[in-house]
């Protein structure tokens, strides 16, 4: 077994990125303090091939040398789009079609394992902010909530593991089956 070179990965080009087929999955960042994590999302949503990124309220924008440091370059690819009010945002993606799902522990919430993908449905995944979660009024203009399984003794994860848990899961369920 070898580590593969960068040329043998056989990935995108950046303009091959744009037209292709996206995922019908977006990402809300709902007043998400690090820029760090902003760009952790940017890289995982390039990863996924997710069609867009909404950056909502205090939520760090591009171009910010913070974001980039852990973006590398995936500002580029993914679109993304700046949204004062996050719950305003997902009542306009709910008329646009979209299921939204805020990732956050509440009661009823769906735990990620048991949760099925609907045929032809389009999600939006709100993740809040790294000390208070999604905001309240989020939660209740969401359709429903998603909730990782935990199994230690801390409360949460940090948000940019939570993007990558939810998206590869979600991402498994659309591609694979």
């Amino acid at each position: 077994m070898r580590k593969l070179k960068n040329d043998e990965l056989d990935r995108l080009t950046l303009e091959e990125f744009k037209t292709t087929e996206k995922l019908p999955l977006v990402l809300i960042l709902d007043n998400v303090r690090s820029m760090n994590n902003v760009g952790s999302a940017f890289r995982t949503s390039d990863a996924f091939a997710i069609e867009k990124i909404y950056l909502c309220g205090i939520t760090a924008q591009p171009p910010h040398r913070e974001i980039n440091k852990t973006a590398l370059g995936a500002t580029e690819s993914v679109d993304w789009e700046h949204a004062e009010n996050t719950a305003t945002l997902c009542k306009n993606l709910q008329q646009q079609g979209y299921k939204v799902l805020a990732v956050e522990q509440a009661d009823d919430s769906t735990s990620l394992e048991n949760f099925k993908i609907e045929e032809g449905q389009k999600y939006a995944l709100v993740f809040g902010n790294e000390v208070f979660g999604v905001e309240d009024d989020v939660i209740d203009a969401a359709d429903g909530c998603l909730e990782i399984p935990q199994f230690g003794t801390k409360h949460s994860l940090n948000i940019s593991v939570s993007i990558g848990v939810v998206l590869w899961d979600l991402t498994r369920k659309i591609k694979f089956g």
